[in-house]
């Protein structure tokens, strides 16, 4: 859609300046966030001993195979918003397109804010191994809110201000901050398989024989939450319009970056396996139990100052993730609404930073309203909403526009076509199937989806758009 001389004229244009180092930086740092260290015992207690493993490969596999889609469509259509953009071009912008690019900035409303706030919190609760007071309530009518609850919201107010600057100081920054969580992660490795040695040698625990049924249905929902864990390869996507050479750098930024972190992470769960036999007995303990888990590894080879200083380090790691979160997210209510498909007021970028500096602000703000709310089963939600409303319609959509449109230059085809978009498409209905209380986290899916259409069909009667558009032509301006 082209944009009218006044909205060009006010919000400015992002410039191309992240190459590919930064570019896997970016995903990495999205990808390696709290998840991991709160997840592995949770994996190990969904699949058991032998097959938690597996779930972290099924999971990489998944990633590799979704994010081949998301390769040929990031280099195709390099713009900001990702998801946002693909939507829109793939089934038309003067179709539903419309309809459903709004639907995916809608459900981001949601599942942005609470990926945002749901870090802060953990961390927060991390931060509760060395100020034990965080756990309590300030204020005896709302027992439900802790001084935590202030700590992640203060960490998400940080976050925000240290990205209203130029790229050029959020990449250094960027780079300082995996500096922590390459530390974190060698820390787990190292300190498990030392433990291991000093009590006999690595071995795999005991564990007893199951169902295939079950078998099966803990092995679901493990690597559901390893999917959560891997997510963020597609990261450098939503920063589309400021990557040089998209069509190269995109597709080797997801794949090189889903490559190291899957190495990090079967290593981190072999390592972890021997010193993590009662994993199942912690699954329904708070997030700090959790934990120390995790920094009792280290805690156990090398004494009681290695445990603190792992704490400290994953604390930094979930901080890392929370900034390579905000930054990719807050591109794309500013695409959207450049396009006039969103609030207009979101549209412009920073005069002197470069930066859709309003978008950044306003996410920022609302994840830091979601940290004073309870995120129990946040992972669960938000993997079935983005599932069903990001990226199944990006699988069916690549094939679509494949067939439809076989003209596009492609500068990246997926190898294998069209067995990459199957497999994901596969390994997410297993996800969604196979896994225990399927039913809650598709009612909120559907949830959101049924509000947000009748938002967009209200809204788009109003503006004389798609599928009320008069003589195929709507109006551009937003709201």
């Amino acid at each position: 859609m082209t944009l009218t001389p006044s909205i060009s004229a006010s919000t400015g244009s992002l410039e191309r300046r992240i190459g590919l180092r930064s570019a896997v930086l970016f995903n990495m740092l999205e990808m390696i966030g709290v998840g991991p260290f709160i997840t592995l015992p949770l994996v190990i207690a969904a699949a058991g001993y032998k097959l938690s493993v597996w779930a972290w490969v099924l999971g990489a596999v998944i990633a590799v195979a979704d994010g081949l889609v998301w390769a040929e469509l990031g280099a195709e259509f390099p713009r900001a918003g990702g998801s946002y953009a693909f939507l829109r071009e793939i089934y038309g912008p003067d179709r539903a397109g419309n309809w459903l690019s709004f639907l995916y900035v809608w459900q981001l409303s949601f599942s942005a804010p609470l990926s945002i706030a749901s870090g802060c919190i953990g961390l927060s609760s991390f931060l509760g191994v060395f100020w034990p007071g965080l756990d309590g309530a300030p204020f005896a009518a709302w027992p439900a809110l802790h001084y935590a609850n202030f700590a992640a919201a203060g960490a998400c107010l940080l976050v925000t201000a240290l990205l209203y600057r130029n790229l050029s100081s959020v990449t250094r920054l960027a780079w300082v901050l995996f500096a922590g969580v390459l530390t974190a992660i060698a820390g787990v490795i190292v300190s498990g398989f030392t433990h291991a040695a000093a009590t006999g040698g690595w071995h795999m625990p005991v564990s007893p024989a199951l169902p295939l049924a079950v078998a099966m249905g803990g092995l679901a929902q493990a690597t559901l939450i390893t999917t959560y864990d891997y997510w963020g390869y597609y990261n450098i996507c939503f920063l589309g319009s400021e990557v040089r050479r998209p069509e190269k750098t995109i597709p080797r930024a997801i794949l090189l970056s889903v490559l190291f972190v899957s190495s990090f992470y079967i290593a981190m769960n072999l390592a972890a396996l021997p010193s993590l036999r009662d994993a199942a007995a912690h699954t329904a303990e708070s997030a700090m139990v959790r934990l120390r888990l995790v920094a009792d590894i280290a805690h156990s080879a090398f004494g009681q100052w290695a445990g603190y200083t792992m704490a400290a380090l994953i604390i930094w790691t979930a901080f890392a993730s929370v900034f390579s979160l905000l930054l990719g997210y807050s591109r794309v209510p500013y695409a959207a609404a450049r396009d006039g498909n969103y609030f207009h007021y979101l549209a412009a970028v920073h005069p002197k930073h470069g930066i859709p500096h309003r978008s950044l602000v306003a996410l920022g703000v609302v994840a830091t309203g979601f940290c004073f709310f309870t995120l129990a089963q946040v992972i669960t939600m938000l993997v079935v909403t983005r599932i069903l409303l990001q990226f199944f319609l990006q699988h069916v959509g690549v094939i679509l526009l494949r067939i439809q449109r076989p003209e596009l230059a492609r500068p990246f085809k997926m190898p294998l076509y069209p067995l990459p978009p199957l497999v994901a498409v596969a390994g997410f209905i297993f996800l969604l199937v196979y896994r225990v209380h399927a039913l809650g986290g598709l009612m909120v899916a559907v949830g959101i989806a049924v509000s947000g259409t009748l938002i967009y069909l209200f809204r788009a009667r109003r503006l004389a758009q798609w599928p009320f558009a008069r003589n195929g032509v709507g109006e551009a301006e937003g709201n």
